[in-house]
């Protein structure tokens, strides 16, 4: 039995509208699980380790349901385009580069290193179609230490040609070996990743299902984005009755598929609905929605209706993989939403967001999210000390200054399932 504790000022999400902060506090840890916070070690735990982080913050681990780990090296670019001319210029060019997989080592070693020295603990990872490339991804982000799921992305139609998969046939049977090549691995675990219905065919779909069904994977892909894309869902899959049920069609949507779809600008009563009922995940992106002009997604009529949802940087329509940075930014549209289009929907608050960047998308993963008793033991220590100010600011204060200026930069330590990982 392992047993240690780190003690700081500690801040985590009890639910939505409480952040519950403990001075001085401790965090236990014990084989990889969260045993609670307390203001001082219980009589007999006084022996066991314990890292004294001071006046450091503590948090839990930030949860990214939502980014493209080979679009990282292109962050910042294109950003006076919207989605699909954006895709076609920048994004799939791109991706084609990683079938050299000299390129993809070198491009995917900065991701995770920056990845790993960032507040993000757990992440939902989109590849490129490279099985060798997506493969190389995954072993390298399980040897840092990083947890969290990456798919082997497919697209068989309307698609570049360095991109299409050659068949439908092709490119099941790479993303089976891809699967079982990727067996070994404990911390990052692979997810089924129909890139959106206008690149995969409905054969693809199907053989995607079947595979979902054999190996019990759970799914991502993207949804209601912008306007010209759902559109185009529409005249490809018109047996569908909104984008979402052209997933669901092929039993890629919830259920008894564990889902997260990106972005969910534009969904209708009809899917939210039936996102509803089959528990699917909203990884909501603020930041790209607004940089490629797609619009402003709902996310306070998701929150009060129960949804399951967390936040996504989307690099690199997303700029960067800073999750404080998807809080302000989710803040600051939802409030433009209300002012602008509709003041029925009040702007987000720092305990919303922070819970959806911890305990709401870390969901997805199972316990995680969390310093309650029973979660897995993610954890960051952050200095603030670099932020002068004259003032005394409580734990909170300190937390919700942090989102607000996405400052996260001074990394600490950080903790994934009881295992330090910075430093190292």
């Amino acid at each position: 039995m392992e047993r240690f504790a780190i003690r700081g000022h500690i801040c985590y999400s009890e639910d939505k509208n409480k952040i519950r902060t403990t001075e001085h506090g401790y965090a236990v840890c014990e084989n990889g699980k969260c045993l609670g916070v307390f203001e001082a070690l219980p009589e007999e735990w006084k022996g066991i380790p314990c890292v004294d982080y001071g006046e450091k913050l503590i948090i839990p681990g930030l949860v990214d349901l939502h980014v493209h780990a080979p679009q990282y090296t292109f962050r910042g670019l294109g950003m006076d385009m919207e989605l699909i001319d954006w895709l076609n210029t920048h994004t799939f060019p791109e991706e084609e580069k990683y079938q050299n997989t000299e390129y993809a080592q070198k491009a995917y070693s900065i991701f995770i290193d920056d990845l790993l020295h960032s507040s993000t603990t757990r992440a939902c990872v989109f590849a490129t179609c490279h099985k060798e490339a997506t493969l190389w991804l995954m072993e390298k982000m399980e040897e840092a230490g990083l947890a969290g799921y990456v798919g082997k992305v497919n697209m068989d139609r309307n698609s570049p040609e360095g991109l299409c998969e050659k068949s439908t046939e092709r490119s099941a049977k790479d993303t089976e070996e891809w699967l079982l090549a990727s067996a070994g691995l404990s911390n990052v675990r692979p997810i089924l990743t129909p890139r959106f219905i206008p690149t995969c065919s409905e054969e693809l779909m199907e053989r995607l299902s079947e595979l979902q069904k054999k190996y019990r994977l759970p799914a991502q892909s993207h949804l209601s984005e912008n306007l010209s894309e759902i559109e185009w869902v529409r005249e490809l899959c018109p047996e569908a009755t909104c984008y979402g049920d052209a997933y669901r069609l092929h039993g890629l949507f919830g259920g008894d598929c564990p889902t997260v779809m990106a972005h969910c600008v534009y969904s209708n009563a009809e899917e939210i609905q039936m996102m509803k009922e089959q528990g699917v995940f909203i990884a909501h992106c603020p930041e790209s929605n607004a940089n490629l002009a797609s619009g402003i997604a709902p996310a306070r009529k998701y929150l009060d209706q129960g949804l399951k949802m967390g936040l996504g940087t989307d690099v690199a329509a997303g700029t960067s993989l800073s999750m404080f940075r998807a809080m302000a930014a989710a803040i600051q549209c939802s409030k433009l939403r209300w002012r602008i289009q509709d003041e029925s929907l009040a702007p987000l608050t720092v305990e919303e967001v922070f819970y959806l960047a911890t305990k709401g998308g870390g969901e997805f993963f199972g316990k995680v999210g969390s310093l309650e008793p029973g979660y897995e033991f993610d954890a960051v220590v952050i200095d603030d000390g670099m932020l002068r100010h004259a003032r005394k600011l409580s734990p909170k204060e300190r937390l919700e200054r942090l989102i607000y200026l996405a400052e996260d930069r001074q990394i600490q330590a950080k903790y994934i399932k009881g295992k330090q990982v910075l430093p190292i």
